[in-house]
């Protein structure tokens, strides 16, 4: 899904990520994924994106190899969802690092507050992006929880699949 040029074929890994991940969608599509919201109407009323937008940017990452689609069925109709891959689960430490930098490096709107990463697996905060600052394991989406006061909740993130 190229913002400008078709950089698929660039020798610059970063060119070539960027081919993928350069939409600021992609990254909010794929961090409400790993919280297990994968369902079209839930990404486009969490997102505030357009139905049009939407679909082209989730046919796009599930032609990326960024999410896969599984069937479900509900009120007797089966419908799909939206999940993570290793790909997409490969971009936690990405999300981690993004939401850590926010929180040192930007101003907290009102009514906010700081959101806490949990590693489920030690139940502590960690402030490392890869591995848990408390305990030193890597950090896998299946064993995190991101804590948003803003919402009074908590979410903990899935593993690739789920």
């Amino acid at each position: 899904m190229p913002l400008r040029s078709d950089w698929s074929t660039e020798l610059c890994p970063v060119r070539r990520s960027l081919d993928v991940l350069g939409d600021p969608w992609v990254l909010l599509i794929v961090r409400d994924v790993l919280h297990g919201n994968g369902r079209f109407d839930g990404l486009r009323d969490n997102l505030g994106i357009s139905e049009a937008v939407l679909a082209r940017r989730l046919r796009a990452m599930v032609e990326s190899g960024l999410l896969e689609t599984v069937d479900y069925v509900r009120d007797g109709r089966t419908r799909q969802r939206y999940v993570a891959t290793e790909a997409s689960a490969d971009l936690l430490p990405m999300l981690n690092h993004l939401a850590i930098w926010a929180e040192k490096h930007t101003d907290t709107p009102d009514g906010g507050g700081h959101m806490t990463l949990v590693h489920e697996t030690c139940g502590e905060e960690t402030t490392r992006a890869e591995s848990c600052s408390a305990c030193g394991e890597p950090l896998r989406p299946e064993a995190m929880t991101w804590v948003k006061p803003w919402l009074g909740e908590a979410h903990r993130l899935r593993a690739a699949g789920a």
